[in-house]
């Protein structure tokens, strides 16, 4: 089941993001994603599955740039390549898609994940060496809003 986030899942997530680091996401990441979830959430998605969080997912608007962006994919390991990202990814971009405001999606990741978000249609756009922490580099990823 997705549903929307509520602040009382903060906990239960800094736990899902620390289960996937430091294999997707660098050690210094822990408090930009506390801090997204005290005051940057806009449309923050959630996967249960029998009661426990599994898997998570944001979308932010920029539209004075006509942008939504992806945020903050997390999916817990025993749950990786079995469609639960893939259902958060098609529940977003669903949303978005209603969203006429919006001509492009854009997804901020690393190297250890783009091929996951080629899949959904993203194309490589920009790189930048280390940008999450040592090791962990920028892919910027746009696909238009159809």
């Amino acid at each position: 089941m997705i549903r929307h986030y509520i602040q009382a899942d903060d906990n239960h997530l800094l736990k899902l993001l620390a289960l996937n680091t430091p294999k997707y996401f660098a050690d210094n990441e822990k408090e930009d994603y506390a801090s997204y979830l005290a005051n940057e959430v806009e449309d923050y998605y959630l996967f249960e599955h029998h009661g426990m969080i599994i898997g998570a997912g944001g979308i932010n608007y920029f539209k004075d740039k006509r942008k939504a962006y992806l945020s903050w994919d997390l999916v817990h390991p025993e749950h990786h390549k079995k469609g639960v990202g893939s259902q958060i990814m098609h529940h977003r971009l669903n949303r978005i898609k209603q969203n006429i405001d919006i001509d492009t999606v854009v997804v901020r990741t690393s190297q250890l994940a783009d091929k996951y978000y080629e899949k959904f249609g993203f194309v490589l756009i920009n790189t930048s060496k280390d940008y999450w922490g040592k090791g962990f580099d920028l892919y910027e990823m746009h696909m238009p809003n159809k």
